[in-house]
Order: structure tokens, then sequence, then C-alpha cells
């Protein structure tokens, strides 16, 4: 039985094979290394100087993998983000918040102008009859007038932090969410 355990680790350990993944290695003219998993995306004139190296250049995480598009050219030439995504994509998202917010803020003028006047008219107002639907109305104004507040802060957010925030994650030039 003492036998068993490491004759069956050493059958074990014989089949286990160490898989490493290819890495190539290639420096621009600028003097920038890069790092890729697939040689077909070194540039022709790089891949006679590619080195292969075993596994991930050491202190190089995901974002040294040239392979995940980090910053890289596509073969038109047009820089796209670690995602693939370009300037359009970041323009859209940028423009489609700002379209947004203005909704938001015409919205809240228009809230503003509607609240101020049931204010006049609750004020004008002798009959408690008319001075409780009025105030109703205003409750329901206001509580929109709030909605709409929270929706604008997000959307602000979201222009201010977010936004700018994923671009940096995904390597988004800055200029494109200007």
């Amino acid at each position: 039985m003492k036998q068993a355990f490491p004759i069956s680790l050493l059958l074990f350990l014989s089949f286990v094979v160490p898989s490493f993944a290819e890495v190539y290695k290639w420096i621009d003219e600028k003097g920038i290394v890069h790092y890729t998993d697939d040689i077909m995306q070194v540039p022709e004139k790089y891949r006679p100087m590619a080195e292969e190296e075993m596994g991930l250049p050491e202190g190089k995480g995901e974002s040294a993998i040239e392979g995940d598009s980090t910053l890289k050219k596509k073969d038109e030439g047009v820089y796209k983000d670690r995602l693939g995504r370009g300037e359009e994509y970041w323009r859209g998202r940028v423009e489609e918040s700002r379209k947004k917010l203005g909704v938001l803020q015409e919205k809240a003028e228009g809230l503003r102008i509607k609240y101020n006047e049931l204010t006049e008219r609750y004020n004008d107002s002798r009959s408690s009859t008319e001075r409780a639907t009025l105030r109703r109305e205003r409750g329901q104004i206001k509580s929109e007038m709030e909605q709409n507040r929270i929706e604008t802060e997000d959307v602000k957010d979201m222009l201010e932090k977010k936004i700018p925030e994923e671009a940096e994650i995904y390597k988004a030039r800055p200029e494109w969410i200007k």
C-alpha cells in the first residue's frame, strides 16, 4: 500500500505537461516594447526581430499582451481601445449622455415653471377644495422634480466620472471623451 502512492504520483506527474503560452516581444522604431501572444499581431517588419518568450514578461499584467489590442492599431491604421472600440464609439457615448442631460435640464425648467404657476394659483385661491387640489398637484410636480434631479445627477456622474474612468481602463484616447 505504501508503494502505491509514490507510483501513482509518479505516473500522474509523467502525464502532466507544463504548458506555457508563447509570448512574442518586439520593439518598434520609437523604442516602445510590445508583447503579444499571436505572432500575426507583430507587424511584418518586426517579425524577424520578435523574440519568443515563455509565459508573461515579469512585472507585466494583462495589459502587456498586445493580442488583447491594448495599445494596438488595427490593420487600417485606426487606433482602437482594448476591446477594439474606436473614436466613434466613445464620442457616441459622450454625445448620448450630453443629449440626455439637455433633455433632463429642459424638463427640470418646465417642471419648475409649472410648480411656480401652481404656487401662485394656490396663493391666490380662496377655496379650500381648490387649494387641496393644487397642493396635491404641487406635491406630484415636486416628486417629479426630485426624480429628475436624481436622473440629472446620474447623467452628470456618467459624463464626469464613469465614462472617463472606463475610457482609462480600456485605454481609449482622452480626447475622444472631451
